[in-house]
């Protein structure tokens, strides 16, 4: 069983972050690991307050895990401020050094830029948008982003279909990798009927991905569980268009099977795996 790292914020619902990444790594067989870039105060019915954790107390975790418990595998979500920024950054420079030098393997990182909340909340401020652009986005292999994190980060208008592939090609020439390959991204549609996604290899290959309108309210933490499972299937050994595919089906199917909870938006059945005859 391979060890994988989430970096994200804490959900107290299991909807999102931390404790919804945790589930969606289990339900793939692999051992999750965690660091909590900041406390929310939320329900199903949306975030109340976030509370970043100290810089120094956040690098510690990183370098505590990374020494006893090297992860295969990093998925970066809520980001909560610069100063975590650099520290994530300075961190995945350091350990893809130390990692390279003792495997050939290449350890996948996979970025859910989290901006704002789905109710509208902030949950990244200016300064932490200009950071993760300068430093988040040229340390990472993949990136996420919906469609409106995608108009932010691109800096391109995202409001037909027909404007994302072109954000899209904006956003992977912006991105100057440190190692000097290209960013890959993908474009996560769930706001477009149908809902496809567009993703965007590191070769400038561009595929939509179908997808299907499912009728529920269990739709809290789509986006986070999606970077999560496109992961673990990287990490398991599956080529990214395989592995973007099969993240997309995992979620449908977490949606399509999901017992509401709460008054709001509930999460999705993330074991799901775990429980078919």
């Amino acid at each position: 069983m391979q060890t994988v790292l989430t970096i994200a914020g804490f959900d107290p619902s299991s909807g999102a972050g931390i404790t919804a990444d945790l589930m969606v790594f289990a339900a793939h067989s692999l051992f999750g690991t965690a660091c909590i870039t900041a406390l929310t105060v939320q329900s199903t019915l949306g975030v109340r307050s976030s509370h970043p954790v100290d810089a120094a107390v956040f690098g510690a975790t990183l370098d505590c895990l990374s020494a006893d418990l090297p992860p295969s595998g990093i998925k970066i979500g809520m980001l909560a401020n610069a100063t975590n920024i650099c520290v994530i950054s300075d961190f995945l420079a350091t350990y893809r050094a130390s990692h390279q030098a003792s495997s050939a393997v290449q350890i996948p990182v996979v970025l859910d830029p989290v901006i704002r909340s789905s109710a509208g909340r902030e949950l990244l401020d200016h300064q932490g948008i200009a950071a993760l652009q300068a430093r988040m986005l040229p340390s990472v292999d993949w990136v996420t982003p919906n469609l409106d994190e995608l108009a932010v980060l691109s800096g391109e208008e995202v409001v037909r279909r027909e404007d994302i592939p072109n954000a899209c090609n904006r956003l992977q020439a912006l991105a100057g990798r440190r190692d000097g390959r290209p960013l890959g991204v993908i474009a996560t549609g769930g706001h477009l009927d149908p809902p496809d996604d567009y993703i965007l290899t590191p070769a400038g290959a561009g595929l939509w991905l179908t997808g299907e309108r499912i009728d529920t309210r269990s739709t809290h933490g789509t986006g986070c569980s999606f970077s999560s499972a496109f992961l673990s299937r990287l990490v398991l050994g599956n080529s990214a268009i395989k592995a973007a595919r099969g993240a997309k089906q995992y979620v449908a199917e977490a949606m399509r099977t999901a017992e509401h909870r709460g008054k709001g938006y509930s999460a999705m059945n993330y074991l799901w795996p775990l429980h078919k005859p």
